[in-house]
């Protein structure tokens, strides 16, 4: 059995395109799960032009088919640039040290896997030479704004026993506190270095990049006892490409366009309540958060 998943902006969502695509597909009934947002019906089996019904779509919602049996996942592994907040942190970290057009390049290129990571990340980060370690903390109380529906995802997967990792290819620096924010159980990323409270130009090694967000997947589902089939990954990058394709069911959020060509589902018009949505959770059923 599938599940076929419609997610809009809330209010986007025409209750009339849901029950034509439940008719045209032979869907059992359909049930929402946020009035005008987020709708779902059952299927045997996926569609043969389910490539073709979803670019037709793509204007007003995001189609995704789901297997139905485990749908509700024990783990979240999410990457933090782009998916839980809204901004790459080095291109702010970037901006104040002046060279924020020239590493904005290379970030992008980077993320849609145009250039290798991690040569991407060292030449970014020598740009940083000489940047007061303070400028940190002033682009966290500035720049850094959450994702919404962070907070509410992590708050409801944890309500319902399960854990959440925050996995980056950027720096611990603002791992650390982007994982308190949301409400994370724990957190990787590098770790930019620092001399007499200015920064170097350089990141200590390992460079956590792909392969270090699959082995914290395989760390992290081996010491809780669950499967990789039970975790749910987001991320936008192409060195999120390893994770999304291991666990259960990977999510490209706001993606990159190679990253959305190689993965299954994929998330451009909901915010991350819509990991909520495609675990078959109601809007009824989030947990509530602080603020």
């Amino acid at each position: 059995m599938q599940i076929v998943s419609l997610i809009a902006r809330p209010g986007a969502l025409d209750p009339a395109m849901v029950d034509s695509l439940r008719n045209a597909w032979g869907g059992g009934m359909a049930t929402w799960l946020a009035p005008d947002e987020a709708a779902e019906f059952p299927l045997e089996a996926a569609p043969g032009n389910l490539d073709e019904v979803r670019e037709s779509l793509a204007a007003q919602a995001d189609l995704n088919v789901i297997p139905a049996e485990g749908r509700r996942k024990k783990m979240l592994i999410a990457d933090m640039d782009s998916t839980m907040i809204a901004q790459e942190c080095i291109d702010e970290l970037a901006d104040e040290a002046g060279v924020g057009a020239h590493v904005k390049e290379i970030t992008a290129r980077a993320m849609n896997g145009e250039l290798d990571f991690e040569g991407a990340l060292t030449e970014r980060v020598a740009l940083l030479k000489g940047l007061p370690e303070s400028v940190i903390a002033d682009v966290l109380a500035q720049r850094i704004t959450l994702t919404p529906g962070g907070r509410e995802l992590v708050a409801t997967m944890r309500a319902a026993g399960g854990h959440a990792l925050l996995v980056s290819g950027g720096f611990t620096a603002f791992s650390g506190e982007i994982a308190e924010r949301v409400g994370f159980d724990a957190h990787r990323a590098n770790t930019l270095l620092a001399e007499d409270g200015v920064l170097t130009g350089r990141v200590a090694h390992p460079i956590l990049g792909r392969e270090a967000k699959i082995q914290a997947l395989e760390e992290t589902t081996a010491r809780l006892g669950i499967d990789e089939a039970d975790v749910i990954a987001v991320g936008d990058g192409a060195n999120d490409l390893g994770m999304l394709g291991r666990a259960g069911l990977g999510v490209a959020l706001h993606a990159k366009p190679s990253v959305q060509a190689q993965c299954q589902c994929r998330v451009n018009h909901g915010d991350l309540t819509a990991l909520l949505y495609l675990q078959g959770y109601a809007r009824d059923d989030f947990a509530p958060v602080a603020g």
